[in-house]
């Protein structure tokens, strides 16, 4: 790897030298696989919250997937507040993995086996925090 020893922030680094905004990329294939999230949404200003939205869970991966200095909390809480919203638990823990698809899919062959690794343990792991906090 070259800039980064984290699989992860690699999967990462490499989608920004492809593209400069994930958002548009991400929410097309979560509604496309779970058109029912589109409603959860305003049809007008919603792109700004999701731009937002995407921004803070990347962080959030970033830091699960590294350091583990805080920012992964924000997973733990934002579980509650889904809840409040009416998002269900499998809708909330399908979005980390149309993140890591829309990453697979544009990274194309620059998608290791490394990677692809990291992410499934990622994942995994997310979906086990997420469940953890059932009501």
């Amino acid at each position: 790897m070259t800039s980064s020893s984290n699989a992860i922030a690699h999967s990462f680094e490499l989608a920004a030298e492809r593209c400069d905004d994930l958002t548009v990329r991400v929410y097309r294939r979560l509604f496309r696989e779970h058109p029912e999230a589109q409603a959860m949404f305003r049809t007008e200003g919603s792109a700004p919250v999701q731009g937002s939205m995407l921004s803070l869970t990347i962080e959030a991966i970033l830091d699960f997937a590294g350091e583990r200095n805080g920012h992964f909390r924000l997973i733990e809480c934002e579980v509650s507040s889904h809840d409040a919203y009416g998002t269900p638990r499998d809708l909330f823990i399908a979005f980390f993995g149309v993140i890591k698809d829309t990453l697979c899919e544009l990274l194309d062959d620059a998608w290791s086996p490394e990677i692809d690794a990291a992410w499934h343990k990622l994942l995994r792991d997310i979906e086990a925090i997420v469940l953890q906090h059932a009501t």
